[in-house]
């Protein structure tokens, strides 16, 4: 699907099911209750992206504490961030994501989908990967290591970036 598919997807389709799902409700449970769960969905998941966000930032200062890389602690941020925004926004379906990204059973489901997803697109050159630091630039595209050229480094390092490596072997 092209950006262009994509973008129409968000901000045509999304908002347009979304209106579909609260007419229906609202003929189905009255305007005053819509409004009402509106309002409370709004104001839950504001309060609790709030709560999980903290306990996200205490874990990520736990972890640069011990020395060790955040991972989790980052794609757990990033995934309440994104919640908290889908709960702010008024709708049926965008609560279910929000809730969804904020309950961390349901979050870690939805982080291995979407690391699997990203897996494939590395491997299948969809994704290129570029890394720097310092001068060096590191760069994957599909299954192929892409040399940066001279003057760089040709190592892999994952403590100066983030490295997305492929199942296959380096292609150089």
């Amino acid at each position: 699907m092209s950006l262009l598919g994509r973008l129409a997807l968000l901000f045509i389709v999304v908002p347009l099911i979304e209106l579909i799902l609260l007419v229906e409700l609202g003929r189905r449970i009255g305007l005053l209750p819509t409004l009402a769960l509106v309002i409370v969905t709004g104001i839950t998941g504001a309060t609790m992206a709030r709560l999980e966000g903290l306990r996200v930032f205490f874990q990520f200062q736990i972890e640069m504490g011990s020395g060790r890389l955040p991972g989790q602690a980052m794609l757990d941020g990033v995934s309440v961030l994104i919640g908290g925004a889908f709960l702010l926004t008024p709708g049926i379906f965008t609560d279910l994501v929000g809730f969804a990204l904020l309950f961390p059973f349901s979050r870690r489901w939805l982080q291995r989908y979407a690391k699997a997803w990203m897996k494939k697109k590395v491997t299948d050159g969809t994704i290129h990967v570029v890394t720097m630091s310092q001068g060096d630039i590191h760069g994957w595209r599909g299954d192929e290591y892409q040399d940066p050229g001279p003057g760089t480094s040709s190592e892999l390092d994952p403590t100066k970036g983030i490295v997305i490596e492929p199942d296959k072997k380096q292609g150089k």
